[in-house]
């Protein structure tokens, strides 16, 4: 209907000989197209028009697509890991999570595809493993890795010094402090982060030698008041970075970016949840328009608007679709 309503706009760009092809042709193209060609084209494509900036946070993490399964063929939705860069606001890349496999596997596949030199690397509890630590090492980039419960013995080494270290109050163990205080829309939110980056001490941690350039172990504190309720949580990491907790802090933080700026937003302007493409690599390579789509709204800026009233208005407005479709400064 899009197609048909701006045909004549769509014929300064394309010859369109048979008009706008129909609804089961995209869906064959969309399905027989080479999804790891196609994300070939869209890291050339982001490669070229943004430069990632050392010391800039990579935040890495996967999104089930919910409306790819197909319950009657007991399909489950396809898993796309994503990257994002936290900084310019830009999806760096995508893979989807192989169906016999985990995001475990992926995450390495997506790190090698990216230029990440000089870049911090965060990753929720799934991917601190070892051999993803190595992989971001050998890419001359750091990490910054939480640690989960039911990995060996990494998180209880963790608390455990840390537990010991405020018993006393951090009396004679060397470490970092940061603090920042929010407040927004009557919400308070507390972040407390040490760090102990002294060698002595992280030696304590059983199989140290097996996490490549692990330097930091970091404990973070977010405390959340909203009216009556507060609600604290404590979270752990390691990190190939030095003990400066300030900085610790701003790549923790910085990670949620990408459930707030990335799958939040898929999911509420562009509806992704719900969108029913199944057919073969169908589900892949949309994921992937979505994702250019949302790069092209989210770097152009003479719109003071959401996402989802700049698809709207990019829809009515032939002259801002250009724009958007050109990029900035075009």
């Amino acid at each position: 209907m899009f197609g048909n309503a701006k045909l004549p706009w769509l014929r300064t760009f394309l010859a369109l000989p048979n008009g706008i092809p129909s609804h089961d042709t995209f869906g064959r193209v969309f399905a027989r197209l080479n999804p790891e060609q196609f994300q070939q084209c869209f890291l050339a494509w982001i490669q070229a028009v943004s430069v990632v900036t050392r010391g800039q946070v990579i935040a890495i993490d996967g999104k089930v697509l919910r409306g790819s399964c197909e319950r009657a063929l007991g399909k489950a939705g396809i898993d796309m890991v994503s990257a994002w860069a936290t900084a310019n606001h830009l999806v760096l890349g995508q893979v989807k999570v192989d169906d016999k496999s985990n995001e475990i596997t992926a995450i390495p596949k997506l790190l090698q595809m990216l230029e990440i030199a000089g870049c911090i690397v965060t990753i929720d509890a799934i991917g601190c493993q070892t051999a993803i630590a190595q992989t971001v090492v050998d890419l001359d980039a750091d990490y910054v890795l939480a640690a989960k419960e039911n990995q060996g013995h990494l998180y209880e080494d963790i608390k455990g010094l840390f537990d010991a270290a405020q018993e006393v109050n951090f009396k004679d163990v060397p470490h970092a402090y940061a603090k920042t205080t929010d407040k927004d829309h009557g919400r308070l939110e507390i972040r407390q982060c040490w760090t102990i980056a002294d060698a002595t001490l992280v030696d304590y941690l059983r199989n140290r030698a097996s996490w490549p350039k692990l330097q930091t172990i970091v404990k973070v504190v977010a405390e959340r008041r909203l009216n009556d309720e507060t609600t604290i949580e404590a979270r752990y990491f390691i990190s190939s970075l030095d003990g400066d907790a300030q900085r610790m802090l701003a790549a923790v933080r910085g990670h949620w970016g990408i459930e707030n700026s990335l799958h939040w937003v898929l999911d509420i302007a562009f509806d992704e949840d719900h969108h029913r493409v199944r057919k073969d690599n169908g589900p892949a390579n949309f994921a992937v328009l979505r994702h250019i789509a949302l790069n092209l709204l989210k770097q152009e800026h003479t719109v003071k608007a959401g996402i989802k009233a700049k698809r709207r208005k990019a829809g009515w407005d032939e002259p801002y679709l250009l724009k958007v479709l050109c990029g900035p400064g075009k």
